[in-house]
């Protein structure tokens, strides 16, 4: 190496010495900047759920994942529809010229009357629903439309169309109504109840107090509630607002799908309403249109587990099977000849080992079949054939 090229070499390196801790800062500065501007776009990127393969044909399928809660209303919500209803109903009225015509001789205004005869009068009602196929068929609640005489339904647009109920189950609190000239209408999407998460985004809709096309919006707060004053199971619960008249609307989550029915509020509460499960409706629907009604298997019994306390309680030699703890009248149960506090040991020569396993016995069976079973009552065992019938509407 020559010395002019040792002198250009001793002088770069005594550059990088003095100028290296300034070199470092602004590379550090470089990298500590660029993963600023990643961290931030991914800070500002919006979380969005998984998209849910849809269960049919309907308008939300074209729902995407970056829509508003505004624009799922906006796509899903004409399908919503709000439902009023006329029941004729019989209004006993005292009559305080009853015994003063008789007594007294004197002719009472025939005009006069008649105010104060026995009446049939007209009792309005309201509630909501939703369209859910392209054949004008509306889901709502049974107590909404259940002994109406008139049912006018309103859609987004103004737009007002007769209905009439052509099924009806009051046990799950569910209706189907029939459009009149429902060609063209928007409905609604079924989704899958099963796999709501308490914290989901849920939006409702309905007709609150008369207030048509209200939408509320919160999340599902649990799942699996029951509501046994009104004999209601497995139902959802949500804070999103419910209230009077929001009685058979859709509670949409965030791909614009049904994942319940609302059916309920908690009285005297605040933010906390109640759903009846999409996937419970599903199960019913095409009864419901088809048939008018569900059957649903049942022998009229209220039982539950034996375990040891029962059996210490009521002298029971072993701990197991169902007791029987009240016997519904003239049920097939009753008939059979099964009363209450006998404990049901085996069905069809299978053990039991849970009120439920009974349950979902019976609700495989069809009305007609027959049923034997082993039963420890007072004090022996005796063996009884119960023959399956038809749960009754209430």
């Amino acid at each position: 190496m020559t010395a002019v090229e040792i002198f250009i070499r001793e002088g770069i390196m005594m550059k990088l010495k003095k100028y290296s801790p300034y070199v470092l800062v602004l590379l550090i500065g470089i990298f500590t900047g660029g993963l600023y501007v990643q961290l931030s776009q991914a800070l500002d990127k919006p979380v969005q759920e998984p998209v849910q393969a849809p269960y049919s044909s309907g308008i939300a399928a074209s729902v995407s994942p970056n829509e508003t809660i505004a624009d799922i209303v906006e796509k899903v919500g004409g399908a919503v529809v709000n439902i009023d209803v006329v029941k004729m109903q019989h209004q006993q009225v005292f009559n305080p010229f009853k015994d003063f015509e008789q007594h007294f001789g004197f002719q009472i205004d025939p005009r006069a009357r008649d105010l104060f005869e026995d009446r049939v009068i007209p009792v309005k009602g309201a509630g909501s629903g939703f369209i859910i196929d392209n054949k004008g068929h509306v889901l709502t609640n049974a107590h909404v439309v259940k002994g109406a005489d008139k049912i006018k339904v309103t859609l987004r647009d103004g737009r007002s169309l007769d209905a009439k109920v052509i099924g009806l189950d009051s046990n799950i609190d569910l209706a189907v109504l029939k459009l009149d000239k429902p060609s063209g209408l928007p409905f609604m999407r079924m989704g899958d109840s099963s796999k709501l998460r308490p914290g989901q985004w849920i939006i409702a809709i309905g007709n609150p107090y008369g207030f048509s096309n209200t939408v509320t919006a919160g999340i599902v707060s649990a799942t699996g509630r029951a509501l046994d004053g009104i004999g209601k199971k497995n139902l959802i619960q949500t804070d999103a607002a419910i209230n009077p008249g929001n009685s058979g609307g859709p509670l949409i989550n965030i791909q614009g799908e049904v994942v319940g029915v609302n059916v309920a509020v908690a009285a005297g509460a605040q933010g906390i309403g109640f759903a009846i499960p999409v996937n419970a409706a599903k199960e019913v629907l095409d009864e419901l249109i088809t048939r008018g009604k569900v059957v649903r298997p049942w022998i009229g019994i209220y039982m539950r587990d034996v375990d040891q306390q029962v059996a210490d309680y009521m002298s029971l030699p072993v701990a197991e099977g169902v007791i029987v703890m009240q016997v519904v009248k003239d049920s097939p149960a009753g008939k059979a000849g099964l009363k209450q506090y006998d404990v049901i040991r085996t069905v069809n020569g299978k053990k039991l080992n849970s009120a439920s396993e009974l349950s979902e016995l019976i609700k495989s069976q069809k009305p007609g079949s027959r049923l034997t079973l082993s039963v420890y009552s007072d004090g022996k065992m005796k063996t009884l054939s119960i023959s399956v019938g038809e749960m009754p509407a209430q």
